[in-house]
């Protein structure tokens, strides 16, 4: 039993998630281009998104195998891209970083991004090496 659901009912659940994620998806890049903020849709997406990668994940394979590596590694590409965001927020925010870098094209800017994606890289390597759960 997975979530109290026997493995049947845990799959279907799990591709019941992908669908309504991908459907949402599809309306809000909809909205992308048309410059349309969907809110409820966008909320939709990221939580059966996020729940869907969790349920494929970390539960239905158990980490066993192929899908440790899978998860170690979408788990570090979601942290970088939180990172990513926070340093760019850093340099719009912050005068002193501002300052250094006043916009996104500035060389400041795109050597802090650069050193941050080495560093995320390594580290997600090294996470794939070493996470091993029992």
């Amino acid at each position: 039993m997975i979530l109290g659901l026997n493995m049947m009912q845990f799959i279907y659940f799990h591709v019941f998630l992908s669908v309504i994620g991908l459907g949402a998806g599809i309306f809000v890049l909809l909205g992308f281009i048309s410059s349309k903020n969907f809110s409820i849709l966008t909320t939709t997406f990221l939580i059966t998104t996020a729940l869907t990668s969790v349920t494929g994940f970390l539960y239905g394979k158990k980490l066993a195998g192929e899908w440790r590596a899978t998860y170690v590694i979408t788990a570090c590409v979601a942290l970088y891209f939180n990172f990513f965001v926070l340093v760019a927020q850093a340099f719009n925010k912050v005068s002193l970083l501002h300052s250094i870098a006043p916009s996104e094209k500035s060389p400041g800017f795109g050597i802090t991004q650069l050193v941050l994606l080495i560093i995320f890289a390594l580290l997600t390597i090294r996470s794939v090496k070493r996470f091993h759960p029992v």
